[in-house]
């Protein structure tokens, strides 16, 4: 069940009605538990969302949710007590375990036989028939995020196992996110929820906003990304390639942002608080600023996690060891992605951009950018801005391409026809993509693109609502199904 599908639609009226206007309309009832009543239509919504959409893999789900309710209990338990370290480490152990089993054990496989046959011992060893759960990578990375904090002292353990399998299953963020940190997100359920109306228009432009960035700017270019990076047939030149490279750039901001935009968006609607994913990633002035504003919520847990105690660990070498740190955890991010060398290329080709930033005492600044008076970037900081987002465009063409052997094809393509006129597909999907960033550009201090409160023109604000409604209808592209959907 895709978030921008009329099945979804449907679910979250059903859930909006038994949510706020049931309670409402038995409000003369004295149940001093109705944030639990909430909680149950939520977890219920949240099953039901995701045996809809992969049935066999929620006895999985329902068990490790489960299992870490009670470790989580454990380890404040026996706080003080080397008991607790023993339980964290059976809870990190479980989680990485689990999305190890599932997602790299093929890789694993298949990489050590592939090596061994290079030096000629010839191996029987097959791919196993492991079914991938959908959203492993992100309910894991909420379950680890828990034990962790409250080991830390950060939160406390639930002992409320609705609330808790209800962070773990939110059927908003199931699939692709947000990572929502537990001792954000539980507290946020241990009360009822009231209906505000400001909170719920705001979640509904965002919605629209992230429904507009999916189905006409992603949808749009993702045929003509595929014609060319598919895997199949087609030659490109090499400008067509540069092209079609941007052209995934956009295609995956759009998709991936905007999945996270419906999904904060309805969590505004339930009155619950989602994490920020994305912050205008292509305004960025350098590749760590990038970093701070694509795929928030996986950056800082990683840096949490991975990267903050690596850099104490290697405190000695003081720049080589924070090299080696980065390095390690961008490592680890493309490896999050999927079980396939472009994504450890990708990881690895991230952690090298950052020694340049570490070397120079630079990699914590966070510029702002420094307009001009139209409002426009100053030259040099949109030369930093250019310079970062062709670093990042050629990234994303090691990440979408499968193999190795297609990427260094597709840079063979650069020396065809390089100064030739490429390819652009449909010239109206390079409009919808120059307005998605006009209006990110003008609204880059607000929460969304679409976020015109202050607007005091109510007719004119209508007006670009249902301009945006009409060009969703008249020219969304091909529905396909969410990029991060998969990983």
């Amino acid at each position: 069940m895709a978030i921008n599908s009329l099945s979804f639609l449907v679910l979250i009226v059903a859930v909006f009605v038994l949510y706020y206007i049931v309670p409402s309309l038995l409000g003369h009832v004295q149940f001093k538990q109705w944030s639990t009543y909430q909680n149950i239509v939520l977890l219920l919504a949240s099953y039901f969302f995701y045996a809809y959409t992969d049935l066999l893999m929620l006895p999985l789900l329902l068990v490790v949710t489960v299992v870490f309710y009670f470790i989580g209990i454990g380890i404040e338990r026996h706080e003080d007590h080397p008991l607790a370290d023993r339980l964290l480490l059976l809870g990190i152990v479980l989680g990485v375990g689990m999305l190890v089993y599932f997602k790299y054990t093929n890789f694993f496989i298949q990489s050590f036989a592939n090596l061994l046959n290079c030096c000629g011992l010839h191996t029987s060893w097959h791919s196993l028939r492991i079914i991938v759960p959908l959203g492993i990578s992100f309910f894991t990375f909420r379950l680890v995020s828990y034990v962790i904090e409250v080991h830390r002292g950060m939160m406390s353990a639930s002992r409320d196992i609705l609330a808790f399998a209800t962070y773990v299953a939110f059927f908003p963020c199931m699939l692709s996110g947000p990572i929502d940190r537990p001792n954000v997100f539980i507290p946020q359920l241990g009360s009822r929820r009231q209906f505000q109306y400001p909170v719920a228009t705001d979640g509904l432009r965002q919605i629209l906003w992230g429904l507009f960035k999916k189905m006409v700017v992603a949808d749009g270019l993702a045929q003509y990304v595929d014609l060319y990076l598919g895997g199949g047939s087609v030659a490109a030149s090499g400008s067509t390639t540069i092209v079609v490279a941007l052209a995934y750039t956009f295609q995956i901001y759009a998709d991936f942002s905007g999945y996270s935009d419906m999904a904060i968006g309805v969590g505004k609607l339930l009155g619950l608080k989602v994490a920020k994913n994305f912050n205008y990633p292509f305004f960025a002035l350098n590749i760590a600023d990038f970093w701070r504003r694509w795929h928030m919520s996986l950056t800082t847990w990683v840096t949490d996690y991975v990267f903050t105690p690596l850099c104490f660990t290697f405190r000695k070498n003081r720049q080589w060891g924070m090299i080696a740190a980065i390095v390690i955890n961008f490592l680890i991010v493309g490896l999050w992605h999927g079980a396939s060398w472009n994504y450890v290329i990708y990881g690895l080709y991230h952690g090298l951009l950052f020694v340049p930033l570490i070397l120079m005492g630079k990699m914590g600044v966070a510029d702002e950018v420094q307009t001009n008076r139209l409002g426009l970037p100053r030259l040099k900081d949109f030369g930093r801005m250019l310079l970062t987002f062709v670093l990042v465009v050629f990234g994303m063409l090691i990440f979408r391409c499968t193999t190795v052997g297609q990427f260094t094809h597709e840079l063979s393509t650069l020396r065809h026809g390089l100064f030739t006129f490429p390819d652009i597909g449909a010239a109206v999907n390079w409009l919808f993509v120059v307005a998605m960033l006009m209006v990110e550009w003008l609204h880059r201090r607000r929460d969304h693109g679409l976020d015109l409160s202050d607007m005091r023109s109510t007719p004119l604000r209508w007006g670009i609502y249902l301009l945006i409604i009409l060009v969703v209808f008249l020219n969304g592209g091909e529905t396909t199904g969410f990029i991060y959907q998969v990983f």
